[in-house]
């Protein structure tokens, strides 16, 4: 059967680093997300048709933009002689550290997917996906769009995306505040170099959360869901970030770090309820601080990108 010649996928949300992890840990968001329209063109070209969803200032040129370069790395590595014509429609606020440039190059990719005459499984569109992303981030890393393909927490690597069980019922609530905050400023707060014992703590720090999801064991997270490394730099960059970290813990949070690079921040529970209680909390916090604020609450094992009808 001949592959349609338009297809139409759907991006989550995703919490980067996940504190302890990174550049290497992420989890999926339900709730907000991107969408790309992908067409198939006889041109072997990438080219972005529109974006819309009230955002101003991304590059309509598709080398520049994480979905058009995620495009033009996968038809590249597949020498195809057809190119896609793309059309984004962003659900996720620039600068939010809710991985909004990874969810339009994601979203690109499973639509373009299935354009494809022989679709690739979904793993194999990780190298592509951290491809355009690095547009927006300047590097490779996968916490953002790992989670994103396959769904739930996810540990990325360079080479694999490695799913980490996470019991259903653990929630996560999100808060974003409303002003943004550009990753490459929020990367530039970590330049200086960092000491040996700290590295150390953290890295016991990410092997307990680890641990502890995949036994369902939440006092290990409680023990390990302590940033030691990027949080201090970073928090200073957040108005208002002591008092909704918090207002998480208060609300019996197993820990609360930044959303990727932030301004975003988020917290785990042991249940929803909890989560969404913490979540108008947190709400609250951010207002105290002189600030608007959106809360998400969501599976921490939330779901993967998906195409639409």
């Amino acid at each position: 059967m001949s592959p349609p010649a338009s297809a139409r996928a759907f991006s989550p949300a995703s919490v980067g680093n996940v504190g302890v992890g990174f550049d290497i840990l992420g989890h999926s968001l339900a709730g907000p997300g991107d969408t790309a329209t992908v067409r198939r063109i006889a041109a072997p070209v990438v080219r972005i048709a529109a974006i819309r969803g009230g955002v101003e200032g991304l590059p309509m040129a598709a080398a520049a933009n994480t979905a058009g370069a995620a495009l033009i790395a996968l038809r590249e590595a597949l020498g195809l002689e057809y190119g896609f014509e793309i059309e984004l429609d962003k659900g996720i606020a620039l600068g939010s550290g809710l991985g909004g440039s990874a969810a339009s190059c994601v979203a690109a990719l499973v639509a373009a997917n299935a354009l494809l005459d022989a679709p690739l499984p979904r793993e194999a569109l990780y190298p592509f996906a951290m491809a355009g992303e690095a547009v927006a981030s300047g590097g490779l890393h996968g916490d953002n769009v790992g989670p994103m393909l396959v769904g739930g927490l996810v540990l990325a690597t360079a080479e694999r995306l490695v799913p980490i069980a996470v019991p259903a019922h653990w929630h996560c609530a999100v808060v974003r505040p409303h002003f943004a905050l550009e990753t490459r400023v929020a990367r530039a707060a970590l330049a200086a170099p960092f000491a040996l014992h700290d590295f150390v703590v953290q890295s016991a720090a990410l092997a307990q959360v680890l641990l502890g999801c995949e036994r369902g064991d939440a006092a290990l997270v409680r023990a390990g869901l302590h940033d030691h490394l990027v949080e201090p730099r970073r928090a200073p960059l957040i108005p208002g970030f002591a008092g909704v970290k918090q207002a998480a813990l208060a609300a019996g949070a197993m820990g609360a770090s930044i959303s990727g690079a932030g301004p975003s921040v988020f917290a785990w529970f042991e249940q929803r309820d909890p989560a969404v209680a913490a979540a108008a909390a947190m709400v609250a916090a951010f207002a105290a601080a002189g600030l608007g604020s959106d809360p998400h609450v969501s599976a921490v094992a939330g779901p993967r990108a998906e195409l639409l009808p």
